[in-house]
């Protein structure tokens, strides 16, 4: 194989950047030779970016059965990314989903067994994973720089948008077309981060707010709390109505406090450890000197980019991922159990309950604004999510 022929489906805001990085020739290993949408005007602007030798089609399956891609890039509505990623693993063809891996952890897991038994590789496009001081904190935690995590918050306020973000598709914000608000849109990149960093809690207990700050149906504010088998909790916190925001992760630590924020790290070091000072300590009010120190900051840096020649690379010379597809379904499930939360008003443990999930999302599909699916593909409301 010389170079990886990839196809993309899906010329919007994701797919075009995408088409933009390939004509560009950032994706070393890896050549653009189809795309794939419903409008033409998409296909036209694709042509002219990347060059006349660019196959367009307005049916995926035609594209997967054409023999021009050995390997596929979904830029789609969320509901889409499972039924596409299996119609190309059947047809043995490599896959790299965009975010979220889907939207009912059932439909996700299904799509997971099919990309263990094709034996493709398998990519997801969380990018966050590639940024320098992310790839830092993690680094740092798995080598137990900080001691055991007690606490961590996360405040995600940096999700603005504004009324006419939401009114520019009849998609969006919607049951429906993206099965959700900022939790299903903006954060899966955070909720793959977090449980990136911490692992998977226990139980989830949370509140939703549903177009508190705009007219949409779906939740554009929300505060969730975890807790984990170890005693760590989090608190995750977002919206999509509160600006100026905030991105400041904060993790409590046995040696000291964390915090990740304006792509810095800064570490209170404690010069004892919390467990150590308070079964020493005989001064009654006290607490352990520390010390601030800003942790050097290395890593690639290259987003995007990164994860796609990443996964090109895979596929060429069999390295591993900085981010399987397969690892898309703890983030998702993060997401729906703060919605079985939310909609409940009862604390959730994990395992989901998958079937009590897929029944209240279903009934919001039936009464959403947005009655159509897109992309010429009927969803089902059995959580089997295609017929």
């Amino acid at each position: 194989m010389e170079k990886v022929r990839v196809g993309i489906v899906g010329v919007g805001n994701m797919g075009s950047g995408h088409v933009e990085n390939y004509a560009a020739g950032k994706i070393k290993n890896g050549k653009l030779t189809a795309v794939c949408d419903l409008k033409p005007e998409r296909l036209a602007w694709a042509k002219e970016k990347a060059g006349e030798d660019l196959l367009t089609f307005t049916d995926v399956d035609e594209m997967l059965g054409s023999g021009a891609i050995d390997a596929l890039v979904i830029a789609v509505p969320h509901y889409l990314h499972p039924v596409f990623a299996m119609r190309a693993f059947a047809k043995g063809i490599h896959v790299l989903s965009e975010k979220p891996a889907g939207v009912y952890t059932s439909a996700v897991r299904e799509m997971n067994e099919a990309a263990e038994k094709s034996g493709l590789v398998f990519g997801i496009m969380f990018n966050q994973r590639k940024r320098a001081v992310t790839q830092t904190l993690k680094r740092e935690i798995d080598k137990g720089t900080f001691g055991g995590i007690r606490r961590a918050t996360w405040i995600i306020t940096s999700w603005y948008r504004s009324q006419s973000y939401y009114d520019s598709g009849d998609w969006r914000a919607t049951w429906s077309g993206e099965g959700g608000g900022v939790l299903m849109n903006q954060c899966p990149h955070n909720l793959d981060l977090w449980q990136w960093f911490f692992g998977m809690p226990k139980s989830i207990w949370c509140t939703l707010d549903f177009g508190k700050y705009h007219d949409i149906e779906v939740e554009d504010d929300v505060t969730a709390v975890m807790e984990y088998e170890n005693g760590m909790v989090g608190t995750f916190i977002t919206s999509t109505g509160l600006t100026p925001g905030t991105d400041r992760l904060e993790i409590n630590c046995d040696l000291g406090r964390v915090i990740m924020e304006n792509d810095k790290l800064r570490f209170d070091r404690n010069e004892m450890s919390e467990q150590e000072f308070t079964k020493t300590y005989k001064g009654g009010f006290g607490s352990p000197r520390y010390e601030t120190i800003e942790i050097p900051v290395t890593g690639d840096n290259d987003q995007h980019v990164g994860i796609m020649n990443d996964w090109v690379n895979a596929i060429k010379f069999g390295t591993p991922l900085a981010s399987p597809g397969v690892e898309g379904i703890n983030g998702l499930t993060l997401c729906n159990g703060m919605y079985l939360s939310g909609w409940t008003g009862e604390k959730v443990t994990l395992p989901l309950d998958e079937a009590k999930f897929n029944a209240l999302l279903n009934e919001k599909r039936k009464n959403s604004r947005r009655k159509e699916q897109t992309g010429g593909v009927t969803l089902s409301l059995d959580g089997s999510y295609v017929k």
